[in-house]
C-alpha cells in the first residue's frame, strides 16, 4: 500500500518562505507524476504544483511565480519551495502521486496546514 507523508507546514508571516516535502512508500512502480494541492476553509481543493516523470511541471495560477515544485526520483520524494507567501496561501496541502501502469491509481497524503498570518 502506498504511503505519503507530508512535512515542513506551519506558521509563517506574510513575505516569508516554507518548503513543504512528501515522501512516498510502499510502491514498487514508478510515479507518473508527483504533486501538491491545497484546499483552504469553504473552497475546492486546487492544483499547486505537479511534476511528472518526464520532466515538466504544472503549476497553479495564482502560485506559478512564487512556488517551486522538485522531486528527487531516487527517494521517491516530492518538495514544495513555496517563496513570498500571502494570506491568501493558507490551507491544508496535500501530496498526490499518480501510477498509470499498468492501472490508474492515486493516492494522497494526510495534509499538512499552512498558515500564512502576522
Amino acid at each position: 500500500q502506498v504511503q505519503l507523508v507530508e512535512s515542513g507546514g506551519g506558521l509563517v508571516q506574510p513575505g516569508g518562505s516554507l518548503r513543504l516535502s512528501c515522501a512516498a512508500s510502499g510502491s514498487t512502480l514508478a510515479f507518473a507524476a508527483m504533486g501538491w494541492y491545497r484546499q483552504a476553509p469553504g473552497k475546492q481543493r486546487e492544483l499547486v504544483a505537479r511534476m511528472f516523470s518526464g520532466g515538466n511541471t504544472d503549476y497553479g495560477d495564482s502560485v506559478r511565480d512564487r512556488f517551486t515544485g522538485s522531486r528527487d526520483n531516487a527517494k521517491n520524494t516530492a518538495y514544495l519551495q513555496m517563496n513570498n507567501l500571502k494570506s491568501e496561501d493558507t490551507a491544508v496541502y496535500y501530496c498526490n502521486a499518480l501510477i498509470v501502469r499498468p492501472q490508474y491509481q492515486q493516492y494522497w497524503g494526510q495534509g499538512t496546514q499552512v498558515t500564512v498570518s502576522s
